[in-house]
C-alpha cells in the first residue's frame, strides 16, 4: 500500500466537492489566487462573523477534511510499525488495521495479476477489483472514525509516525493552502475583489508600458551600435592608409640612411683624427670632473638622506591620506544610503501631501469665491449706508435751515409790531 492512502483522499475529495460546489464557482484565476495566497494565511477561522453560519460550517468541514487526511497519511506507517504501536493504539484499532493490511495487499495483488493475465479474466477481476476497493474504503473510514474518536492518541501519532518531505505531506500542505484560499474568498468583500482586480489591472498596464520602454531602447541601443561599428569601418580605413603611408615612409628611410652612410664613413675618416686630439684633452677633464664629482657626491650624501628620511615621511603621510579616504568615503556612501532612503520616504509623504494640497486648494478656491461674494455684499451694504448717511445729512441740513429760517421769521414779525406800536 502506496504512502497515503489513494482511495481515501478520493473519496474525502470527492465528499469535500459535492459540499462546496456552488462556492467554487466563484474562484478568481490562479493568478490572481497566487496573490492573495500569502495574506489568506494569516485568517483564521475566528475572524468569522457571528451570525455566518455557513461560513462556519464550510471551514469545519475543510478543518475535519484535513485531520483526516493527515491521519490517513498515518495510516502506512502505522501498519508497517504496528508492532510498536500496538500498546498505544488497543486491541479494536489494532484488527482493524490488521484487516486493512489484508485488503491493501490483496488490492495489490490483485492490481498485478491484472496486468499480466487475457482480457476474459481481466473484467472478472474488475469486478473483484470494485468490490474491494469499496471495502477498502469502509476499513479507512472505520479505521478514522476510532482514531479521531482519541484526540490525544491523534497527536502522540502524529509525534510519532510522522513523515516529514511526503507526498502526502505536499497533497496536505496544498489542502491547506486551498482551505486558507477557500476562507478568503468566502470573507472576502465585493469591494474588495473589484479592488484587487483593478490593482491586476494596473500591474498589466506597468508591464505593458516597461515593455514599450524597453522596446525603444533596444531600438536605440541597436542604433547607437550601428553608428559605432560605421565609426570603426572607418577608423579601420584611416589605418589601413596610415599603413601604406607608413610603408612608403620606410623605403624613403632606407634610401636616406643608406646616403647618410656614405656621407658618415667620410666624415667619420675625417673627424677620427680630430677626435682622437679631442680625446686626449676629454680624458683630462674627465680627469679633473672625476675628483670634482667624488668632492660633491660627499657633499650631497648628507642631503640625499635628508630626502630619503622626508620621502619616507611623505609617503607614510599619502598611505594615512588614503586610509583617511576610505574611511570617509565609507560614511559619506552610509550617508548617502540614509539620506536617499529619507529622500524615498520623503518623495511618498510629498505625494500624499500633493494630493492633500490639491484638496485643500480646491476648498481654498470655494472659500475665496465666498469672500468675494460676502466683500463684495459688505461694499455694497456699505455704499448704501454711505448714501443713506449723505441724505440723512442734507435732509438733517434742509431741517436746521427750515428751523433757523421759522425762528427768524418769527422775531422779524414780533420786531415789526415793537415798532408799530413805538410810532403810535
Amino acid at each position: 500500500m502506496a504512502a497515503g492512502d489513494p482511495a481515501v483522499f478520493r473519496v474525502s475529495f470527492q465528499d469535500m466537492k459535492q459540499r462546496k460546489k456552488p462556492l467554487v464557482k466563484g474562484l478568481a484565476t490562479p493568478e490572481k489566487a497566487m496573490i492573495t495566497l500569502d495574506a489568506t494565511k494569516a485568517l483564521d477561522s475566528c475572524q468569522l462573523k457571528p451570525d455566518s453560519m455557513e461560513t462556519e460550517r464550510i471551514i469545519t468541514v475543510l478543518d475535519e477534511t484535513i485531520a483526516k487526511l493527515e491521519m490517513s497519511s498515518l495510516i502506512p506507517r502505522i501498519i508497517d510499525s504496528l508492532d510498536r504501536f500496538a500498546d498505544m493504539l488497543g486491541p479494536e484499532i489494532t484488527n482493524n488495521l490488521i484487516e486493512h493490511q489484508k485488503l491493501s495487499n490483496e488490492m495489490e495483488h490483485l492490481l498485478a495479476s491484472l496486468e499480466e493475465e487475457d482480457t476474459m479474466r481481466a473484467e472478472e477481476q474488475r469486478g473483484c477489483l470494485c468490490l474491494l476497493e469499496q471495502r477498502l474504503k469502509c476499513s479507512v473510514r472505520n479505521v478514522l472514525r476510532l482514531l479521531l474518536a482519541n484526540p490525544s492518541l491523534c497527536q502522540a501519532l502524529k509525534y510519532e509516525a510522522w513523515v516529514r518531505e511526503s507526498p502526502a505531506e505536499v497533497f496536505i500542505k496544498a489542502f491547506g493552502e486551498f482551505r486558507n484560499f477557500m476562507l478568503e474568498r468566502i470573507l472576502t468583500s465585493p469591494v474588495e475583489e473589484e479592488e484587487k482586480i483593478q490593482f491586476m489591472e494596473d500591474i498589466s498596464l506597468q508591464i505593458k508600458k516597461n515593455a514599450e520602454a524597453i522596446t525603444a531602447l533596444q531600438a536605440e541601443l541597436a542604433a547607437a551600435i550601428r553608428t559605432r561599428e560605421e565609426e570603426i569601418h572607418k577608423k579601420d580605413n584611416v589605418i589601413k592608409d596610415l599603413k601604406t603611408s607608413m610603408q612608403d615612409l620606410v623605403k624613403v628611410c632606407k634610401a636616406g640612411i643608406q646616403q647618410i652612410k656614405q656621407e658618415g664613413e667620410k666624415q667619420q675618416k675625417e673627424e677620427l683624427q680630430a677626435s682622437r686630439a679631442r680625446c686626449a684633452r676629454l680624458q683630462q677633464d674627465v680627469q679633473q670632473l672625476g675628483a670634482q664629482l667624488n668632492a660633491l657626491v660627499l657633499e650631497h650624501r648628507a642631503s640625499e638622506l635628508a630626502l630619503r628620511k622626508r620621502k619616507c615621511r611623505v609617503e607614510a603621510e599619502i598611505v594615512n591620506w588614503i586610509q583617511k579616504y576610505d574611511t570617509d568615503m565609507g560614511e559619506k556612501q552610509a550617508e548617502y544610503e540614509d539620506v536617499n532612503a529619507a529622500y524615498t520616504e520623503e518623495k511618498a509623504q510629498l505625494s500624499l501631501l500633493m494630493e492633500k494640497r490639491a484638496v485643500l486648494l480646491q476648498e481654498y478656491s470655494q472659500i475665496e469665491e465666498e469672500r468675494r461674494i460676502c466683500q463684495e455684499k459688505k461694499e455694497q451694504a456699505l455704499k448704501e449706508f454711505t448714501t443713506m448717511t449723505l441724505a440723512a445729512t442734507r435732509i438733517q441740513a434742509f431741517w436746521r435751515g427750515y428751523l433757523v429760517r421759522s425762528l427768524f421769521k418769527s422775531k422779524r414779525k414780533k420786531k415789526k409790531g415793537k415798532d408799530k406800536k413805538t410810532k403810535k
